[in-house]
């Protein structure tokens, strides 16, 4: 576990709730927050300009506190720590929200709900753009991919679906040559966390006899997830953007072809893509 920072006790008068009574006089909620980040180089350096600042996460805490209401404590709790993980270095973040005021008909003392959030599993407050990657090498690659296109589309909403591309097969050094790949890149507007929108992926690859016994080896359909919004994930289960997508043509392409503004790291996909490395385009595949 990384180190940690907490704020207790934060409170305001706000009118988050389902009935009308609190929406209308409001009442008491106070907030309990931990984030965890590496706090050594603060500690090094002696410095604040290393640190996180705690003032400006209890402001930004406080702020979504006091803001637009919502029904739900779980949707509140969510605002709450994606602001909270919006702050550079902090890898995750609790939330203890507490309604002490709550109507309810028994004797009681509080209301507490807690979440632990990562950049993965917060749920974003607006749809985000999804970019993700699908290809294959074994069986009848197209129609795989169209219908795990159509599995995407069914659980992620309405796609952007980009061309179909052929290119040589990534191996590991020294391993035997595979089948050409067949590829193409999907773009969803979401409000699925990153790590839902894995498992969703996941789900579909098991459905058609994906296995992973060999790195990199022939496979009847992969879907990696590319980049999530603004995602930025060291999580080994999970890292975005993804770190190798930059240097693949069956990624870029179709990518291109769909978002021609899109950015990676900060360059145009556009740019990256070279369309030399890639043997062969459909362009009405599905």
């Amino acid at each position: 576990m990384a180190d940690q920072i907490w704020l207790r006790g934060i409170s305001a008068h706000a009118f988050h709730g389902v009935f009308a009574t609190e929406r209308r006089t409001g009442q008491q909620f106070v907030l309990d927050v931990g984030f965890e980040l590496d706090l050594r180089p603060a500690a090094r350096a002696d410095d604040v300009a290393y640190a996180v600042s705690y003032a400006d996460v209890a402001a930004a805490v406080h702020a979504e506190l006091t803001g637009d209401p919502v029904h739900l404590l779980e949707t509140l709790a969510e605002r709450v720590a994606g602001a909270v993980l919006r702050f550079p270095g902090v890898i995750a973040v609790e939330v203890v929200l507490h309604k002490p005021q709550a109507p309810l008909a028994v004797p009681f003392s509080d209301v507490v709900l807690s979440i632990r959030r990562t950049p993965v599993t917060v749920v974003p407050d607006d749809a985000v753009a999804c970019v993700l990657a699908l290809g294959g090498n074994l069986g009848d690659v197209p129609a795989t991919l169209a219908a795990a296109v159509d599995e995407l589309a069914a659980a992620l909403g309405e796609l952007e679906v980009g061309p179909l591309v052929r290119t040589d097969a990534m191996v590991l050094p020294g391993t035997a040559a595979q089948p050409d790949y067949w590829n193409t890149v999907v773009v969803a507007h979401t409000r699925l966390a990153a790590a839902e929108v894995l498992a969703v992926a996941q789900a579909i690859e098991a459905r058609h006899g994906r296995t992973r016994e060999v790195r990199w080896g022939e496979r009847t359909l992969d879907i990696d997830v590319i980049a999530h919004g603004s995602t930025r994930s060291v999580d080994p289960a999970l890292l975005l953007p993804h770190p190798g997508a930059a240097d693949r043509p069956f990624v870029l392409v179709p990518w291109a072809a769909v978002d021609p503004d899109a950015t990676l790291e900060g360059r145009r996909v556009a740019d990256l893509a070279d369309p030399g490395r890639i043997r062969e385009r459909r362009e009405a595949w599905r």
